[in-house]
């Protein structure tokens, strides 16, 4: 595929958004007609029935976030579109709960590095439908006061996958699971929450005070360590590293007994236990990004199901789930925390060093 666009947006909260909107206004508009295609045919939602739960998000947005608020007014007029229709696509894991197969594997690893400092490793494959691909973006976020943010998001979301300049990283896994609460923030704007956060307990504090709106896993770490953060809007768990300081998770629940699949995620389980598999023959000594890609997110095991997962040709286009990038975030002890991101091109050349992008 062709390398993202770049962005770097600065300004107050409306400034921020109207340039992300004006910046990626071709990205937006696809990102639009892909999701709203998504939602007619599997969820029979049209476009009144989508504006209409996406007005109530918005309320809340308003009433308890009301600077990101302004930014998703603020990439609405710069892309020139119903500023219901930005909102619909930071709400659109809330509007169809349960429809979507975004399947994704996460990992976090805190080793020592030959120097004897510790790093700790953020890392995932993110699966989507492959019309999405072409509408992800590398955004830098500088707001004053706050941590400059560094992530890999879809074209007008407010907030996704990556870190900040306080070494606060995030991943996403998707869960399926009722109920949604409207009267709680959308996953995609905890997640920038997050990414707005000085520590991984200050981000923590912010996902309680405020509340998941669904089921939704993210797993966060800082130079401290990683959590998984099984969260639902009835009760949210952590889940915290073992001896080995090695944490994974996929698409369902592993602790959190309040989160109720309606149906098992395929390949789930069985992409989990193959990390875990993984993790044991390679150990944590001379570990490096190229590494974690090399064994751990290029293993195509279990096939359509595997961590690199290839797409489904026999499936309707809006549910052929393939893996579209891997990003490796590196929070080192001493260090300015940086992120290595490669972009998925259905043949194992994506692991190869001269495709990497630094975030």
């Amino acid at each position: 595929m062709t390398t993202p666009p770049r962005i770097s947006l600065s300004g107050t909260n409306y400034e921020i958004g109207y340039n992300h909107g004006s910046s990626l206004r071709v990205q937006i508009a696809r990102q639009i007609e892909s999701y709203y295609e998504m939602f007619q045919n599997s969820s029979k939602l049209d476009r009144e029935g989508v504006h209409r739960r996406a007005r109530e998000y918005e309320a809340t947005i308003l009433k308890l976030v009301p600077h990101l608020h302004q930014e998703i007014v603020g990439i609405a007029e710069g892309a020139g579109v119903d500023v219901l229709d930005i909102v619909a696509l930071n709400v659109r894991s809330e509007i169809v709960l349960g429809e979507f197969q975004d399947g994704c594997t996460s990992i976090s690893w805190k080793v020592v590095g030959e120097d004897g400092k510790s790093i700790q490793y953020l890392a995932q494959n993110w699966d989507w439908v492959r019309p999405v691909q072409q509408n992800l973006a590398l955004v830098e976020i500088e707001q004053e006061g706050k941590p400059t943010i560094k992530m890999v998001t879809e074209a007008g979301i407010v907030g996704k996958i990556g870190y900040n300049s306080h070494s606060v990283g995030v991943l996403l896994n998707a869960l399926r699971a009722s109920p949604t609460d409207t009267s709680k923030l959308p996953i995609h704007v905890l997640l920038r929450l997050c990414l707005e956060s000085r520590t991984a307990s200050e981000a923590l504090s912010q996902i309680e005070k405020y509340g998941a709106a669904s089921a939704q896993h993210i797993l966060l770490g800082d130079l401290s360590g990683a959590q998984c953060l099984e969260l639902s809007p009835i009760r949210n768990h952590c889940i915290y590293p073992k001896d080995n300081n090695f944490l994974a998770h996929t698409n369902h629940p592993i602790e959190n007994t309040a989160i109720k699949e309606p149906s098992e995620f395929p390949g789930s389980k069985e992409r989990l236990g193959r990390t875990h598999e993984i993790v044991e023959t390679i150990g944590p000594k001379n570990l490096s990004p190229h590494r974690l890609r090399e064994t751990i997110f290029n293993d195509g095991k279990n096939g359509n199901f595997s961590i690199c997962a290839s797409e489904n040709a026999c499936k309707p286009k809006w549910i052929r789930i393939m893996t579209l990038f891997n990003i490796v975030i590196c929070l080192k002890e001493g260090s300015e925390p940086t992120a290595e991101v490669v972009f998925y091109n259905d043949s194992a050349a994506w692991i190869d060093p001269k495709n990497v992008l630094l975030l």
